[in-house]
């Protein structure tokens, strides 16, 4: 597949998600590009603000399979990775796949489930697989987790522990919509008169897939690597506020967004504006920040800004 392939079809996926999801272009972007770059995406926000629609509108879009979990206190692993059965015809035991064997996995509320079941998927998103009772199952392909948390103050959630915070590519706000993209909300719902919107099948699986490596193809130069390391270098330096910058885990995330964004624009080559563009999504959620920060209002994702605008940008001739 050729890039401008890539640009032509992504735009479509994103004009039939947009009669769906009013506003947030950019979220909606930068969670293509996340689906592109074969990374795992965690939405947080308040409930009702079109999270669980959102995945379930691209999946539908993309042509892939869709399963929702909903992560519940009593959730157990066996629940999302399936459980192993004594079959008496056979005298044996066979094992009963569970939701996670899908290409998108919708894990709503992840947070609400104990961290028992939170890492269950530790192995699911890293490696594309799973091990049951010394058996290990291959996932379907592609297979991206799409969850989301709400914050952390709301009662009966569970922090997301640092080494699973990191295995999502990035972490997007989605925010209330304006005052003008909510009348626009009201208006689709009455002109549709049903609560299920429509979304047309745009992809299949394997033209998913098939654009999922044709990022591989996308040229960095070394002037971009270098920009994309002296950022995540720049979260590790800074004494003042961050307590711990992001792993090299954050560059790849950087290198491997930047493709699919370039990409999605048409190009098969990175500018520094691509890195720009997904570097505080990619990083933000890397970041431990000082203990006396966190009561404050300062966020990640602010400390992450100011961290781009010091760090030089590469000329180009």
């Amino acid at each position: 597949m050729k890039i401008e392939e890539i640009h032509e079809k992504g735009t479509a996926v994103l004009n039939e998600v947009s009669k769906v999801i009013v506003g947030k272009e950019n979220v909606l972007k930068l969670m293509l590009t996340t689906i592109l770059a074969n990374g795992h995406i965690l939405l947080e926000d308040l409930p009702g603000l079109a999270k669980t629609l959102m995945a379930k509108s691209f999946a539908s879009a993309m042509g892939v399979r869709f399963t929702r979990v909903q992560f519940t206190p009593d959730l157990l692993p066996s629940d999302i990775l399936g459980v192993s059965v004594f079959n008496q015809k056979s005298l044996e035991f066979e094992f009963r796949r569970g939701p996670v064997f899908t290409n998108f996995l919708l894990a709503d509320e992840i947070n609400r489930a104990p961290p028992k079941t939170q890492s269950a998927l530790l192995e699911a998103m890293q490696e594309r697989q799973v091990t049951v009772e010394g058996n290990t199952y291959a996932l379907p392909t592609p297979f991206i987790v799409i969850a989301t948390q709400n914050p952390i103050e709301q009662e009966g959630t569970y922090p997301l522990p640092e080494a699973q915070l990191d295995r999502f590519l990035v972490r997007l706000r989605v925010g209330y919509p304006t005052k003008g993209e909510e009348v626009e909300i009201l208006r689709r719902r009455m002109a549709r008169k049903k609560e299920e919107a429509d979304v047309k099948r745009m992809l299949s699986e394997e033209e998913v897939v098939e654009m999922q490596q044709t990022i591989e193809d996308v040229y960095v130069s070394d002037a971009i690597l270098e920009y994309i390391t002296d950022i995540v270098t720049a979260t590790r330096e800074d004494k003042r506020e961050v307590e711990i910058g992001a792993s090299p885990r954050g560059s790849l995330a950087l290198l491997k967004l930047s493709r699919a964004y370039a990409a999605l624009e048409g190009r098969d080559y990175i500018i520094p504006d691509d890195v720009k563009a997904v570097a505080v999504p990619a990083l933000s959620h890397r970041l431990i920040l000082k203990r006396e920060l966190w009561y404050t209002k300062v966020s990640p994702e602010r400390i992450m800004e100011k961290l781009l605008e010091k760090v030089p940008v590469p000329k180009f001739e």
